[in-house]
């Protein structure tokens, strides 16, 4: 990284894409894989991931859900089982023919998803309902051969949890899938500061083998949608298929009832699009692998050397803190510190200590406050708190002023050409009417959220008369 990295940050403005890219090279998160579209994971990126896996994890462990581990190859034999299922991913599915010179004698696929693994794990798991439910989750890597690529986006290769599990009724099932899109809502709430719309896939964009998908979705800063979490109820689809029985409490045999729910990487690609500005990465506080960053303005001074460490040791306690203490130029630390996205900065020098205080600055606003050295935990505390409220809300405010109605397939193409963001459309939910609003507009709904007013209306394309509204839009 040099000096100048910052004037050579691309405007959000002038070039989303090519900002996005760059944010991500210099904010030092990752580097391309020799492989098209993987990634190198850098230590501070995948600090970002670590901490977005703690604590999810916790909160998948507060219902019960524990961690397992699934092979990475599928026998093409079992996979192929569930049609539906694999025909959505045929295109993406990688295939291992040889080993060495050999040929093998059946194909194995590098898993896209798990579903048929946990469903073969299941059935030799599962005999009586006193087996059920049973809650798993892995924390994986799964590949899809991807066209066109972008960091943490959209990648051939990465990284995600997968939940699975199996109930003994299909109200049981459908809970859990709600539940388990209420634990993602709050988690983009709380941790990641994403205002997320909840609700139900159409039909057309249903997972394939899925009763019934949930999604949070996001928007970015320049109105375009983000998939940022789905929640499957499978019903007994997989359960079927893959021969899974139980014997029930009247000695009957029936087959269990299936979900399965994940996040990925493309978290990353969410905060970064929406918190982010021309300065570089914004971070919230709680998925920032450093969150205090205090910087020394001159490394040779004792009383600084001493002040910092005696900082660092009273914050460390609640927080994340790093001291800067290299060579480099106290306005390169202060780059650096911005493009990385650090939520708070310590400055330290010899003028302020002589008269007892430090400046403290935030990421967000870039405002700086003079603050006594015996004050500073509680500034911290307070100041950190402060920031993560104002990400926020300007993320709120963001999806408030990209968020609009529609009642007709002209005024929503009008709409979504000059004004780019969520669509909310009078829809009737029919796959083939869908088909004709994506080849039209090159776009697609994003979801049928839980709250709506139902009057009767007739749907945005094809007039059909339905009390069903839905959300369009453009996605990454």
């Amino acid at each position: 990284m040099a000096n100048n990295k910052l004037n050579r940050m691309t405007s959000r403005d002038d070039d989303f894409s090519k900002w996005y890219t760059d944010v991500v090279t210099q904010a030092n998160l990752i580097e391309y894989g020799p492989v098209k579209g993987t990634m190198i994971f850098k230590p501070y990126g995948f600090g970002i991931w670590e901490l977005i896996m703690q604590n999810l994890d916790k909160e998948f462990k507060k219902l019960d859900v524990e961690n397992v581990y699934l092979p990475l190859l599928i026998p093409a034999s079992l996979f192929q089982k569930e049609k539906d299922h694999i025909e959505g991913f045929a295109p993406e599915v990688l295939t291992v023919t040889k080993v060495g010179d050999k040929q093998l004698d059946e194909d194995l696929y590098i898993r896209p998803t798990s579903e048929v693994l946990f469903s073969q794990y299941f059935k030799n798991n599962i005999q009586s309902y006193r087996d059920l439910p049973i809650k798993n989750n892995q924390w994986v890597n799964v590949m899809r051969w991807e066209k066109n690529t972008r960091p943490f986006l959209r990648t051939s290769e990465f990284l995600w949890q997968e939940g699975h599990t199996m109930h003994s009724t299909p109200q049981e099932a459908q809970e859990f899938a709600r539940t388990m899109l209420d634990v993602y809502t709050k988690f983009a709430n709380e941790y990641l500061l994403l205002p997320v719309v909840p609700g139900i896939k159409t039909e057309k964009e249903r997972f394939n083998g899925a009763k019934e998908t949930y999604t949070i979705e996001s928007l970015m800063y320049d109105g375009q949608a983000l998939q940022s979490g789905t929640s499957h109820y499978l019903g007994d689809n997989f359960s079927k298929v893959y021969d899974i029985n139980f014997q029930n409490k009247e000695s009957g045999v029936e087959h269990p009832y299936g979900t399965s729910w994940g996040v990925t990487t493309r978290l990353i690609g969410a905060l970064i699009m929406t918190h982010s500005d021309d300065q570089g990465l914004v971070l919230p506080s709680k998925v920032a692998p450093t969150q205090v960053q205090i910087i020394q303005i001159k490394n040779d001074d004792e009383q600084i050397v001493e002040v910092s460490k005696k900082l660092k040791q009273d914050l460390m306690d609640t927080f994340r803190v790093k001291i800067d203490d290299s060579d480099k130029s106290f306005g390169f630390k202060i780059s650096e510190a911005e493009i990385k996205g650090i939520p708070l900065r310590i400055e330290v020098g010899p003028r302020d200590l002589q008269n007892g205080v430090v400046t403290i600055s935030a990421r967000d606003n870039q405002e700086k406050t003079q603050v006594k050295l015996d004050e500073v935990v509680d500034f911290v505390t307070k100041e950190i708190t402060n920031y993560d409220e104002r990400l926020f809300t300007r993320a709120k405010n963001n999806l408030a002023t990209h968020t609009f109605e529609a009642k007709t397939i002209d005024e929503y193409e009008k709409g979504i050409n000059t004004k780019p963001g969520l669509y909310l459309v009078p829809f009737c939910g029919r796959v083939e009417c869908e088909e004709e609003v994506k080849k039209r507009t090159s776009t697609n709904s994003r979801c049928i959220p839980f709250e709506y007013d139902h009057s009767e209306e007739p749907c945005f394309n094809c007039g059909m008369k339905t009390t069903i509204k839905a959300y369009f839009g453009r996605a990454y």
